[in-house]
């Protein structure tokens, strides 16, 4: 994974200003501190069953993550565990203590108001979630679900709920439409609609929201928002897998936004725009299991992104829009000295791989410091983010819209149509 710096730079970057961590890394809180993005900290399932059978344990955690970091680090939620119900079931009898031993420390913080308590549910927990005029909660965890729900509202807190309809559509067996898990444009007559309620459905995400709200709206809770802590799709997967593709990941994360953005809100709850984090920042290479589990991500670990989200129509969101193409490069006429003695720094403190530039490899040709300084140059300028502080080497580098590989002075060599093919791929 990139430094905790290089991550807060690329989200600067892409003007992201929520997310979510999935446990309260010292490294990252540090480097989020004034940066105004606000986050979302998570206590990991494995410290669960000690945070829940002891109030100190509990204090002592917030102490340590939480009190030692704000103001600086805007900490706006704390998630108790990640669908514990449905992973670990034996600490679910645990599960409420933990969030009432963990708001209590807040409270005893004068922190309670700033930040809210509560813990990520799969959504497979609701049962017959269509249509969802019918949805309720699995039965056997209502023990654990109805003191959970009184947490929530007594402490004005949101439900926080993972929906993937990916996984709907697969398990599916063809029964859901591929269009309709994406959010892309449906006829009428394609809608699914609920048959108690008369509403129409196009999209999996919206039905999921709903039947959540019914859900508990059929153990008396109304008042308490929901809140989509995950949701994504693959670009790549195995040959099982034939629907993880770059193009889907791209229309449904596209789509997504757009609507999320654009405050339609659900059927239910019209105008109310459901607060939804994206799973995931970045690919994870080494993560088990199929390849989709290894491609969730919006960009690789270099900040480059796997794709470009088409959001034209949505605002400036993030910069791995086609409306926000920039590079780094080495400026004309700068002093040979200063350039060599900048592309020294970038591949050796500035840890930039410049293999690639080694005599007999792709990128050695055309054999010049301009050229290879660009490279290197760019390469950093990507992994930081993009930010106007990585692309300026002591003054002999330039932020520029223009591809370097369609620059008049590199069109001699081939070599160097190489050099950037990963970012013509991006582009293109």
């Amino acid at each position: 994974m990139p430094h905790p710096t290089q991550v807060v730079a690329l989200l600067k970057a892409q003007q992201i200003r929520h997310i979510r961590l999935y446990d309260a890394d010292r490294g990252m809180l540090v480097a989020l501190a004034n940066s105004g993005i606000r986050v979302m900290v998570s206590i990991p399932n494995e410290q669960l069953l000690g945070i829940g059978q002891s109030n100190s344990t509990a204090a002592n955690w917030v102490s340590r993550n939480i009190v030692a970091h704000y103001p600086a680090t805007n900490i706006t939620a704390i998630c108790v565990g990640s669908e514990v119900l449905t992973t670990l079931p034996n600490a679910a009898r645990i599960l409420v203590n933990a969030m009432k031993f963990i708001h209590s420390a807040l409270v005893a913080s004068n922190l309670d108001n700033q930040i809210k308590v509560s813990s990520p549910l799969a959504s497979s927990i609701i049962l017959d979630s269509f249509p969802p005029s019918q949805a309720f909660f699995n039965r056997s965890w209502n023990p654990v679900l109805v003191p959970m729900l009184n947490f929530l509202q007594s402490t004005g807190s949101y439900l926080m709920l993972n929906i993937y309809p990916y996984y709907d559509y697969m398990k599916s067996n063809g029964v859901i439409p591929l269009d309709y898990a994406l959010f892309k444009p449906l006829s009428p007559t394609k809608e699914a609609v609920d048959a108690n309620t008369l509403v129409h459905y196009s999209n999996v995400f919206d039905a999921m929201v709903d039947a959540t709200y019914f859900a508990m709206a059929f153990l008396n809770f109304t008042n308490i928002p929901v809140m989509v802590t995950e949701t994504g799709w693959p670009s790549k997967g195995d040959s099982n897998e034939p629907d993880a593709t770059m193009e889907n990941a791209n229309t449904y994360n596209s789509n997504l936004i757009r609507h999320v953005m654009n405050k339609t809100g659900t059927p239910k709850r019209p105008g109310i725009a459901v607060s939804t984090y994206i799973y995931e920042l970045y690919n994870e290479d080494l993560k088990p299991g199929p390849i989709s589990e290894k491609n969730w991500g919006l960009f690789d670990a270099n900040g480059d992104p796997i794709y470009i989200l088409r959001l034209t129509d949505s605002g400036s969101l993030l910069a791995n829009d086609t409306t926000n193409q920039t590079y780094c490069t080495a400026k004309e006429g700068a002093d040979p000295k200063m350039l060599q003695a900048a592309l020294d720094w970038a591949c050796g403190p500035g840890k930039v791989d410049c293999s690639p530039l080694l005599q007999g490899k792709p990128c050695y040709e055309p054999d010049n410091v301009i050229a290879h300084a660009t490279y290197a140059f760019d390469t950093y300028y990507h992994r930081m983010g993009k930010t106007s502080d990585a692309c300026d080497f002591n003054g002999v580098a330039d932020i520029t819209t223009t591809d370097p590989s369609k620059m008049n002075q590199y069109h001699a060599s081939h070599a160097w149509i190489l050099i950037y093919r990963k970012a013509c791929v991006l582009l293109h």
